[in-house]
């Protein structure tokens, strides 16, 4: 395993991984929920790839992937999203052929490189105690923009993830009741990502492709985004 670069490792890291591992999704996310989620996400932006990464001590697992088979796993040290979890906001970075960000790695460069990644974009998963574990990340083999806009949109859809994390680990503490339960909110939830993913494929027919996407699309999207965390709301309060 390769050895973390010190600049990797935010000051609060050792509380960080505990509230990883206190949601219990390490090696074990598996729920169809969260592979709609990446594949809206990477609806939204018209890009073949988007992922939900968890970040570890020592490695980044991928428990949701959209358009990256085989992608499970990856060292910290070689993974783009261990350098959002630095920030309380989305990161972009537009082409990785001429990227300058100090936080990238000479590691996670060549692993860009080899795996045709031009283009990544993430917004952190910040949980309730403002810690961040992940990321929801998109993907593209060719360099782009992320409008600020477009970023808060990234920002949303990860509060989705997050929120939707927090409500499956309350629910499974509460046994076979609690498991009953987050069945059932999979499925409305699941529902309603499907009503979305429909909505933005309308527009996408109707107005085709836009780079970067206008206010009234996101604007659509985000006013549906709500209804996402209405499923949640009964558990999270």
């Amino acid at each position: 395993m390769l050895a973390i670069s010190p600049f990797l490792i935010p000051p609060d890291d050792a509380a960080r991984i505990a509230t990883l591992r206190h949601y219990d999704i390490l090696h074990s996310l598996d729920e169809k929920v969260f592979d709609g989620l990446v594949a809206l996400t990477a609806r939204v932006f018209s890009l073949p790839i988007s992922l939900i990464a968890l970040v570890d001590e020592t490695e980044v697992q991928y428990i949701a992937n959209y358009g990256m088979p085989g992608n499970d796993v990856q060292s910290r040290q070689e993974a783009l999203c261990s350098t959002v979890i630095l920030h309380d906001k989305a990161v972009v970075y537009k082409d990785l052929s001429t990227e300058k960000e100090p936080f990238i790695t000479e590691q996670a460069a060549q692993a860009a490189y080899h795996s045709q990644v031009a283009f990544y974009a993430a917004a952190p998963l910040r949980m309730p105690d403002q810690r961040n574990i992940g990321t929801l990340c998109i993907i593209d083999s060719q360099p782009r923009m992320l409008s600020e806009d477009e970023q808060r949109m990234l920002e949303q859809l990860a509060a989705v993830v997050s929120h939707t994390i927090v409500v499956r680990h309350q629910c499974r503490t509460h046994g076979a009741a609690g498991e009953l339960q987050w069945q059932t909110i999979q499925t409305h939830l699941t529902a309603e990502i499907q009503g979305l993913t429909a909505l933005v494929r309308y527009m996408l027919t109707r107005y085709g492709v836009q780079v970067p996407l206008s206010n009234d699309i996101l604007a659509q999207i985000g006013r549906r985004l709500p209804d996402l965390h209405e499923v949640l709301k009964p558990v999270s309060e």
